[in-house]
């Protein structure tokens, strides 16, 4: 007979509980048990005993004073030149006595003189590049080659007295120079606008008006310096050339012609087509009266703009380029179509311009703007002068901005 058959007077319920019991009485159950008890108690020992070092703050790392503590405060509080008010001549100083600091550290430790140039170009206070170097010197107090080189440019730099030298470009140290730069900058918004149509940067722009305006100066003086300087007004020509910038009307018809023929040796593409279409039969009256505006000088930017662009291209084709040549643009501008002969060796000259005795050629005149860092505020330089060629979809949408920003600037 089975063990799990009722013994005889007992009830199947009782035999349920005797087996039961039978089964907590076994040694690997109770062990097993056991175990788990002590292993409870012994993770919530450990937690209360945590729980009570963390409040009493005995897991606290007080931590010890830096031996650079005082030298890290005095670093951290250099002045803010953005914010005291020094003039903008002793900021100016600063700036160029961090770029001597900076080149000195930079033929020790490249890395570190990169970041610093990297940071100057993006903060608007110079005093950082110190505080940044200093923060770095406190690691080179062991290379006594640096701190004897550093020592050495410092005096060398120091010994030179600080001179009061005008301009070192000759010409823009003169009434002339001082007189043009508001007339220039009253037309920022035109001359940006006639860079973005016809894809050629502000800055060559200017360049050129720069050349024929100096140019105008000096052959119409005393209408210049009793009528036009105090007024800071550009003079319109309107006789032999057109314009603040002196475009001939047989020019003129040639870059309206380049700007529609596929063709041709100085066609910009297809986005630029239209950015000179007439809206009257009159074509000659409505290019004079364009150019001859003294009031929005708009249409004599965009011409010149088209010379620009269309003199590049057409070198481009012959397997020269002069994109990034401003001298040469300059030059090809004032020389005309007529002359631009595309070559290996091209030189800068053009028209000579005497300024205040001395004698200067367009190209040069247009060159020295173009790298003198006037009027950069508003006329900046950049890496590339020209827009690169577009896709037919990118072309179509640029024609029809262009339309827009012409119908904004110019009422004909």
């Amino acid at each position: 007979m089975k063990e799990t058959e009722n013994k005889p007077g007992v009830s199947a319920s009782e035999t349920k509980k005797t087996e039961k019991k039978s089964f907590f009485k076994r040694k690997w159950v109770r062990v097993t048990y056991l175990v788990l008890v002590h292993l409870f108690a012994i993770y919530g020992a450990i937690q209360i005993g945590g729980l009570v070092i963390f409040k009493l703050g005995l897991t606290n790392n007080s931590g010890t004073i830096d031996k650079n503590s005082r030298y890290l405060m005095e670093v951290s509080e250099m002045n803010d030149l953005s914010k005291s008010g020094v003039s903008a001549q002793e900021r100016i100083q600063v700036d160029l006595d961090q770029y001597v600091k900076m080149a000195v550290f930079g033929r020790f430790y490249p890395e570190n003189a990169r970041l610093m140039m990297q940071t100057l170009r993006t903060c608007d206070n110079p005093a950082v590049v110190s505080q940044m170097i200093a923060a770095a010197e406190l690691y080179t107090d062991k290379n006594d080659e640096y701190k004897d080189y550093l020592a050495q440019v410092d005096k060398a730099y120091k010994s030179i007295k600080q001179q009061q030298n005008p301009n070192v470009i000759p010409w823009m140290a003169t009434e002339e120079w001082a007189a043009l730069k508001p007339a220039i900058l009253k037309d920022k918004v035109l001359i940006d606008s006639a860079a973005h149509i016809t894809g050629v940067d502000p800055r060559l722009i200017v360049g050129c008006l720069v050349g024929e305006q100096m140019r105008l100066f000096n052959s119409k003086r005393e209408i210049y310096k009793t009528y036009l300087a105090p007024r800071a007004i550009l003079s319109v020509q309107s006789q032999f050339s057109l314009g603040v910038n002196g475009i001939k009307d047989f020019t003129a018809m040639k870059v309206e012609r380049n700007l529609k023929d596929p063709n041709s040796e100085y066609y910009m593409g297809k986005e630029y087509e239209h950015i000179l279409d007439f809206h009257t039969a009159d074509h000659t009256t409505e290019r004079v009266n364009r150019l001859v505006d003294y009031h929005n000088h708009l249409y004599s930017y965009i011409y010149t703009g088209c010379i620009l662009h269309q003199t590049m291209m057409q070198w481009k084709r012959a397997g020269y380029d002069i994109s990034n040549r401003p001298d040469i643009l300059f030059t090809l501008f004032n020389v005309g179509f007529s002359q631009s002969q595309p070559k290996p060796d091209p030189r800068c000259g053009g028209s000579h311009i005497n300024i205040a005795g001395k004698v200067y050629t367009f190209g040069a005149i247009g060159f020295d703007f173009f790298f003198s860092g006037e009027m950069s505020d508003a006329f900046p330089l950049h890496e590339t002068y020209f827009r690169p060629q577009q896709s037919e979809t990118e072309a179509a949408q640029t024609d029809s901005t262009n339309s827009k920003n012409l119908s904004k600037n110019v009422t004909i």
